[in-house]
């Protein structure tokens, strides 16, 4: 078909539709919300004659600073997601690092880690059951097990500051997060796993006749990332801890983005009644919501004593509700349905760079909690102002 003069042929937009929703503000703000964060903060300590921001040493402390109210906003995310709410999981965090120092001179150090890990698991378990199978609010079941958490604290430490007696055992332990890993190597590792699991995915939507763009999208960044890997662009060095981090959120967010799991836990969360018509045992995937929950967080608690070498009553106490904001933040539903695991990273980085920017440019620490507040109230009413216009800020979850 010829075109008349003057006319020019409409070649319609530069990037696909899917492309265009999951980049609209509504939809990533979290990502914009943090980028502009950072520039701030770099800005800011340029003018006051500060070390770089974005230092090698600051991002990499940074990150650390992150890995225990990461690893608890996944799990968090997962929780909220299936419909369901904890605010449990700092005291079973708590109740994980007493275990580990309490019983880490008998069982080893492996056999520390089993048992608070499991023991963090059961009150998982016990969460699940009194929500699910007795139907007992969710907010009044973690708020009664948070309150029993903290007592059994009190009662198996008498009170007291708890260590481990043999300073080797200790030692093993501290190792499990002293260590540190180059960023350039754990790209070229995270980028082999990302493309040997998108090749799985490919494969298993293949048989069924169909096909996951995403998939390949993963795997070319992945791609990419071990080609920034190989060729050593950072001196950026990340801790055992961050490490942890990163592999939960790279594990749990293919699971929900690209596994049946996922997309049931979307049902269990958004509708439960359709769900269970649908031939999805609902409780099941509560159930083992709670589970992750507790256990992620024993393992969070195993983290916090290797790191400090010495508990007290109080460990952990407050996480959970940074845990909780940090998935707010990335617009995760407090109604279930939709959570996006980065994005709680995201939200995270947030309120853990806002603490570490305030430290960096001496700022009033009187003011840290009251901005972080605002943040949070902010970043709520946005979500709920989008969601009301329609906008698409669902778009991309996971």
């Amino acid at each position: 078909m010829k075109l008349s003069a003057g006319e020019t042929r409409d070649r319609g937009p530069l990037l696909p539709k899917r492309v265009r929703a999951s980049l609209a503000p509504a939809t990533s703000g979290i990502f914009y919300a943090l980028v502009t964060l950072i520039l701030t903060l770099v800005i800011l300590a340029e003018a006051r004659d500060l070390p770089f921001y974005l230092s090698a040493r600051n991002v990499s402390n940074v990150m650390d600073q992150v890995a225990m109210i990461g690893m608890l906003s996944v799990f968090t995310t997962v929780v909220l997601i299936s419909g369901n709410f904890d605010i449990s999981i700092a005291a079973i965090g708590g109740l994980g690092a007493v275990t580990t120092l309490l019983v880490i001179d008998e069982a080893g150090v492996f056999g520390a880690v089993v048992i608070a890990v499991g023991l963090c698991a059961l009150v998982g378990v016990l969460n699940g059951v009194l929500v699910q199978v007795l139907g007992i609010n969710a907010f009044i079941v973690t708020l009664g097990t948070l309150t029993a958490g903290r007592g059994l604290i009190l009662v198996m430490t008498d009170g007291r500051t708890t260590t481990a007696d043999d300073p080797q055992r200790y030692r093993s332990l501290e190792r499990i997060v002293d260590g540190r890993v180059d960023v350039d190597t754990l790209l070229v590792i995270m980028g082999v796993v990302t493309i040997v699991a998108s090749a799985t995915v490919l494969l298993a939507v293949r048989r069924q006749g169909r096909h996951h763009s995403g998939a390949v999208a993963l795997a070319v960044v992945a791609a990419l990332g071990i080609a920034l890997g190989l060729v050593e662009i950072t001196d950026i060095h990340f801790t055992y801890s961050t490490c942890y981090m990163l592999a939960m959120v790279l594990l749990v967010w293919l699971v929900l983005r690209f596994t049946t799991v996922g997309r049931r836990l979307d049902a269990v969360g958004g509708n439960p009644e359709a769900a269970r018509l649908s031939g999805i045992r609902v409780s099941r995937y509560r159930v083992v919501a709670f589970i992750l929950n507790g256990a992620a967080a024993g393992f969070v608690g195993v983290i916090f004593a290797a790191r400090l070498g010495a508990v007290d009553t109080s460990a952990l106490e407050g996480a959970e509700l940074t845990a909780i904001a940090a998935a707010i933040l990335g617009g995760t539903s407090l109604f279930g349905g939709y959570g996006s695991v980065p994005k709680s990273i995201a939200g995270a980085l947030i309120l853990v760079g806002l603490r570490n920017g305030f430290n960096m440019l001496n700022l009033g620490a009187n003011y840290q909690r009251l901005v972080e507040g605002i943040v949070i109230l902010v970043a709520a009413a946005i979500y709920v102002i989008a969601d009301r216009k329609g906008a698409p800020q669902h778009g991309g979850g996971h």
